[in-house]
């Protein structure tokens, strides 16, 4: 689960998850994904949740940023993260009730 992703409300928005797929042997890999430019809306009031991210943690450490959409070449040990993105939140928080 990805904490704190969901927006702010009266009903807050789902948090989205975090897939982590490590690679055993050297591969082509792509993403098709949405919601990494433009968050997921909120309704009456409600926040946005945050944007998804895709990623890819190489071996040596280093993070390699991905859009939306792409092809990446996968080593040994490579990462590929797909945090999803999280819900909008539903009406305005009046900071009266727990959200």
């Amino acid at each position: 689960i990805r904490p704190d992703s969901g927006g702010k409300g009266v009903h807050c928005g789902g948090n989205g998850v975090i897939r982590q797929i490590r690679f055993l042997e050297p591969m082509t890999a792509g993403i098709l994904s949405g919601r990494r430019v433009v968050k997921p809306f909120g309704i009456n009031g409600g926040e946005a949740g945050a944007l998804g991210k895709n990623y890819v943690e190489r071996k040596d450490g280093t993070l390699e940023e991905l859009g939306s959409t792409g092809v990446v070449e996968m080593n040994t040990g490579d990462v590929f993260v797909i945090e999803t993105p999280g819900g909008g939140g539903y009406g305005l928080d009046s900071g009266n009730s727990e959200s």
